[in-house]
């Protein structure tokens, strides 16, 4: 089922869609705004998914069992791996 709506654009915006739909990349103005929106949900339900992935890192990451390094600890750490390449 389709919805009529009432937006307002910036006339920037009005007139890039008339372009397309001048130069035949669309059929209507309709067109362009479904094709916009659907580009739109796409990259929402793509950040929602990055979201996601990195929300399960942090978790997999507080969840390690391994002990905690201080910033002491991975400094003494790195002088000791350089003192062994000398």
């Amino acid at each position: 089922m389709n919805e009529k709506l009432s937006i307002s654009l910036p006339s920037e915006m009005v007139a890039a869609i008339k372009a397309r739909v001048d130069a035949g990349s669309y059929a209507s103005t309709s067109e362009v705004l479904r094709a916009a929106v659907r580009v739109w949900l796409r990259e929402e339900e793509e950040y929602q998914q990055r979201i996601a992935a990195i929300g399960q890192r942090v978790k997999t990451s507080l969840d390690d069992p391994r002990p905690d390094l201080s910033m002491q600890d991975i400094d003494s750490w790195i002088k000791t791996l350089a003192a062994e390449k000398q």
